[in-house]
């Protein structure tokens, strides 16, 4: 199983930027999929995610800016990140967990600069 993400890259303050994951390969049910982020010099954090029956949940920095979206169908998640702030600069991770296993994508970098 892989996660592949794309849709990072450089945005200035204020702009806005979607994040795309696509699991391939054999999984079975979905429990939960999300996005975590890591800032240089600091832990990896959950930014939001979002179970196979939709429920979502979101870190309190990024509430009202940040919506998680997914489709267990298709395997795939997405960030739409709006208002970006240069605290939101970081790696981006993709996560999967399945009753039995969990799966990281490699990351991708947001650059929020003025």
């Amino acid at each position: 199983v892989q996660l592949q993400a794309s849709g990072g890259g450089l945005v200035q303050i204020g702009g806005s930027l979607t994040l795309s994951c696509a699991a391939s390969g054999r999984i079975s049910s979905i429990n939960t999929m999300a996005w975590y982020r890591q800032a240089p010099g600091k832990q990896r954090e959950l930014v939001a995610s979002i179970t196979g029956g939709g429920s979502t949940n979101y870190a309190d920095s990024v509430k009202g800016r940040f919506t998680i979206s997914g489709d267990n169908a298709e395997k795939t998640v997405r960030l739409q990140m709006n208002s970006l702030k240069p605290e939101d600069t970081a790696t981006y991770y993709c996560f999967l967990r399945t009753s039995f296993v969990i799966y990281w994508g490699k990351g991708t970098l947001v650059t929020v600069s003025s």
